[in-house]
């Protein structure tokens, strides 16, 4: 399962396809509350795709290191079209991808994080 996290509707429903399309179940979060919500609820979720800049409690980074503390084998997908990110921002193992992103890249990385 995948959670996408993302404000921005139709980016998300964009990347909720992308994450379908390669053959995963796909659901998704307006905001790092939500998410969490989600991955107490849930435990099949095996990777978050979250956007940086995100309303409520916490943004996309400070999301990532707290799924990487609380749920250690979840893998973590990061976009942004603004930040930019380099390997000591983001928790152990996470990948970062810059908006606009290509589907079959995003794609990739989650068949490559998740085999």
């Amino acid at each position: 399962m995948v959670l996408v996290v993302e404000d921005e509707g139709l980016i998300r429903l964009a990347a909720v396809q992308i994450a379908e399309e390669a053959g995963y179940e796909a659901l998704e979060a307006a905001n790092a509350d939500e998410a969490i919500r989600l991955l107490e609820a849930r435990v099949d979720i095996a990777l978050v795709f979250t956007d940086v800049h995100m309303p409520g409690t916490m943004d996309g980074i400070k999301l990532v290191h707290y799924i990487r503390r609380r749920w250690p084998p979840v893998r973590l997908m990061v976009a942004s079209g603004v930040a930019v990110l380099s390997e000591s921002d983001l928790p152990s193992g996470a990948s970062f991808f810059r908006k606009p992103y290509m589907d079959h890249a995003i794609a990739d990385e989650m068949k490559r994080l998740l085999r």
